[in-house]
């Protein structure tokens, strides 16, 4: 962070392309009447083009107020900014992470992997009891495996193709797992968000758990007898036809090594290769269609790829401006108390994560300045750990162009703004978390 205060007028014109973003989705969309309809791409497009426009070489020292400007950036030079931000290497890795699962769910759906499976779900839960059994199982997998990426890759194809035999809205199914997913991504031993958090804040993992649990468990008990009461008025579905086991295998065995803890790139690789053996050996697909349906896929995931490259490339120029140098020091000047410190640190973690749109880079980002509050008005730092992962959590999953929304709508061929309202379970954990602070629990650790 830069030790030198950054003026209000240059901090907001840093942060101003995340307005442009914010003001043009919400213009368009009250215009034509239709949230749903204003092309994501479109709106990041214009937003990078302005962000460009207003960025300039900062000062060097304070004397250069008096002196001569520094000289402006060449547009080549400024293209080179946003492309570091594109470039960048935990980005690529999603990316490649976006492709294969593209990849496997349209070779899956081919090959009847899909069907399968969720007629094995229909055969084996009634009918009240989908939606919260999906929760259920995302809550599970993800607390398994640490990433919420990953138990989207996995569930977010089932919940697609439960959707119509069961009547239940399909955003509502897809945010019933994108809720799960963070549950597990909040709390798992083997999360990079749990890891980062406590790393940055000194205490021990186990510790961070006890005191991050009593706040996402009862978020996850209301969001469960929440999709109880929703799906109790499920009619009952029709007879299910029988299932072929032999093509759930894929599905079955992403899930077995996701949970053994091998990384989601070698699981979706592995996921793609049954798939293919699979509808090979079942007469599903030749090979020439296998690679049809790979391409196919990936062609599906175009507009999550390229969002995602767009909004990486802004927010690597917001941070070249100094829009997070200028969000940090601006929450951290009027800090009084315990409950200020708290609420400091769960501001400062919400609001870089808006702009870096990923939640362990958003930890990573203030996890030394928390520490560093936490010390000063002695807050229990398993308590700032927490926060710090459970606030990150809740954003990233409202985030439209986070990772996670944008390939869960990838996956469901749904725009990630129609999954949003039915986030339950982010909403209540940022309830409870704020509560929290507000009220003084977990008591231990206040």
């Amino acid at each position: 962070m830069s030790d030198s205060p950054i003026s209000l007028r240059r901090g907001l014109r840093a942060i101003s392309p995340i307005f442009v973003v914010i003001g043009l989705f919400l213009g368009l969309s009250l215009a034509w009447g239709n949230f749903y309809k204003v092309p994501l791409i479109i709106v990041f497009v214009a937003a990078a083009a302005y962000a460009l426009l207003i960025t300039q070489r900062p000062s060097t020292s304070p004397s250069t107020a008096s002196s001569a400007p520094p000289p402006r950036l060449t547009i080549a030079e400024r293209v080179g900014i946003f492309s570091r931000g594109a470039g960048e290497k935990n980005l690529m890795m999603m990316l490649w992470i976006f492709i294969l699962a593209g990849a496997f769910a349209e070779t899956a759906q081919q090959m009847g992997a899909i069907k399968a499976t969720v007629n094995l779900t229909l055969t084996l839960l009634p009918a009240s009891m989908l939606l919260p059994g999906l929760f259920l199982a995302a809550c599970f997998v993800s607390l398994s495996i640490g990433t919420s990426v990953g138990t989207i890759v996995a569930l977010v194809p089932v919940a697609t193709g439960l959707a119509s035999p069961s009547g239940i809205a399909l955003p509502l199914l897809v945010a019933s797992v994108v809720g799960g997913a963070f549950f597990g991504d909040n709390l798992s031993f083997i999360s990079d968000t749990t890891i980062v958090a406590t790393r940055s804040q000194g205490v021990k993992l186990s510790a961070k758990f006890r005191a991050n649990f009593q706040i996402a468990l009862p978020a996850a008990l209301v969001c469960f007898c929440l999709y109880v009461v929703l799906g109790h008025g499920v009619a009952q579905i029709p007879d299910v036809p029988a299932v072929a086991l032999w093509k759930v295998l894929p599905y079955v065995a992403v899930l077995v090594v996701a949970i053994a803890g091998l990384d989601v790139m070698a699981v979706l690789l592995l996921g793609n290769l049954l798939a293919g053996i699979v509808g090979l050996s079942c007469g599903s697909f030749d090979v020439a269609a296998w690679f049809g349906a790979m391409a196919k896929g990936v062609s599906n995931m175009t507009d999550t790829i390229l969002v995602a490259l767009l909004a990486g490339g802004l927010l690597e120029v917001i941070r070249y401006n100094g829009g997070i140098d200028f969000i940090i020091q601006r929450l951290t000047r009027h800090v009084r108390g315990k409950r200020g410190a708290e609420a400091a640190i769960s501001a400062l973690v919400s609001l870089i994560n808006c702009v870096t749109a990923n939640n362990t880079v958003a930890i990573l980002s203030v996890g030394k300045i928390s520490n560093d509050i936490a010390d000063q008005y002695g807050v229990n730092k398993c308590k700032s750990a927490s926060l710090l992962d459970t606030f990150s959590c809740v954003v990233q999953g409202l985030l439209p162009y986070g990772a996670q929304m944008l390939i869960a709508a990838g996956l469901a061929e749904i725009s990630p703004i129609e999954i949003l309202p039915y986030l339950y379970y982010n909403m209540v954990l940022g309830i409870i978390a704020t509560a929290g602070i507000l009220l003084r629990f977990p008591r231990k650790y206040s």
